[in-house]
């Protein structure tokens, strides 16, 4: 009688070419997996996991299921990545990021250097920056998170914190830019801290270096830096509920240009700064890949979001003075939705841009070593003159595109006066 599983020699290959599987015969490995894409140094998967996806990377040093079995589908491991037990789909998972037992990280995420999560975590559409920290019991899809400056400065996430990113009309136009990509990827910006048992009613803007008291629910942005902010809690009353009244119209589509704008900031960041750093790890070039695939699941996800509400916006009835005074607006987001649609899904054509990238990068790649240093050690040794010219180029991306935005849609006031 023939007991091998179906992924027999496969497994034994794995474990020819050095890679420790304690327990050969409870592991799953799909067909499609490639092997020359799981390194053999010092590589742990152990009992119980589940591993598919032919686009799936197992770098050095990872590893799998320690605390209990891990199913991972689709995802890009880096170096020292810890996937303690859970659930992960479609995610790119930077040097010695990690989660513990329990998660559900699914499509679109992208976990940097050292971001972590405890147990019983929530991600989807979710994007954390460098050393960032999630505590347990969290739900937290839909956003981006930079700030902190090492593991003993970063931003905090406390536990049981949600944010919430579905609306009672089923809409998803709800991410939250939590710091920022052009002064964020600087690795030098003041730690942010949500505390525990609180919420963000995105889609927000928040500022680094802020603090939510525990237990507070934020539904303003807060585009300040270095402020105390305590939630302020509904008084209790019943009044008359308007289905698809979207009186802050131009908020929400302003935070998802922004957003959206960030995501286009840090995918030239990627494209121009990142890559050879990742080019020289062992499976770097996959690593590479797999960034910019999630970068484009998240601009598709957002514009999909954005699309849906534009034609809620215009077929939605309106009534009342305020809502009369927003209707131009509505019917201009409704009717050129294709043009903004159009700002984000084309490369970014600007002298503008273009001057401020080479002038950074000129410099730039003789001070971060040309990619021959680990990329936190590169980007927190640069000189701030040189910091400065990176923030500019990237603030510049982001201005233009919700500029140009803005122009599509000028009765649909976004960015203020």
């Amino acid at each position: 009688m023939d007991i091998k599983p179906r992924c027999y020699d496969k497994v034994v290959e794995l474990i020819k070419k050095g890679v420790n599987i304690p327990n050969p015969f409870t592991l799953d490995l799909g067909d499609e997996v490639d092997a020359e894409h799981i390194s053999a140094k010092d590589v742990t998967i152990y009992p119980g996991c589940r591993v598919y996806g032919e686009q799936t990377v197992i770098s050095a040093g990872a590893r799998i299921g320690y605390e209990g079995p891990v199913t991972i589908d689709n995802c890009q491991l880096g170096p020292k990545v810890e996937l303690k037990g859970g659930y992960f789909n479609r995610s790119v998972f930077l040097e010695k990021a990690n989660m513990g037992l329990g998660a559900q990280v699914r499509e679109g995420c992208i976990l940097e250097e050292e971001a972590n999560g405890a147990h019983c975590v929530g991600l989807k559409q979710a994007i954390l920056f460098p050393f960032v920290t999630l505590g347990s019991l969290i739900n937290f899809c839909d956003c981006l998170m930079a700030g902190g400056t090492s593991r003993k400065d970063h931003s905090e996430v406390g536990s049981s914190y949600i944010h919430f990113n579905y609306t009672p009309d089923g809409d998803k136009t709800t991410p939250s830019l939590i710091g920022d990509v052009p002064r964020g990827v600087m690795l030098n910006q003041p730690a942010i801290f949500l505390g525990g048992q609180g919420g963000i009613v995105g889609p927000v803007r928040m500022g680094f270096g802020n603090v939510v008291a525990a237990g507070s629910i934020l539904r303003n942005d807060v585009a300040e830096d270095n402020k105390l902010i305590v939630g302020k809690t509904h008084s209790p009353k019943t009044i008359d509920f308007t289905p698809r009244a979207y009186a802050n119209l131009h908020r929400i589509v302003g935070n998802n240009i922004t957003y959206l704008a960030n995501l286009m900031a840090l995918e030239e960041w990627y494209i121009h700064v990142r890559r050879p750093f990742l080019e020289a790890q062992e499976l770097g070039g996959l690593m590479y890949a797999g960034l910019l695939d999630k970068l484009a699941l998240a601009k598709k996800e957002r514009v999909k979001r954005l699309q849906v509400l534009a034609e809620k916006a215009g077929t939605s009835p309106v009534s009342g003075t305020k809502a009369q005074r927003g209707s131009e607006g509505r019917k201009e987001f409704h009717e050129r939705f294709i043009e903004i649609e159009q700002l984000f899904t084309g490369g970014i054509v600007s002298d503008t841009t273009d001057k401020y990238r080479d002038d950074f990068l000129s410099t730039f790649d003789k001070a971060s070593g040309g990619g021959k240093k680990d990329y936190i050690t590169a980007i927190q040794g640069l000189p701030a003159h040189i910091t400065e010219k990176g923030v500019s180029w990237l603030q510049s991306v982001v201005n233009i595109l919700c500029r140009k935005a803005q122009m599509i849609v000028p009765s649909l006031t976004m960015f203020g006066k």
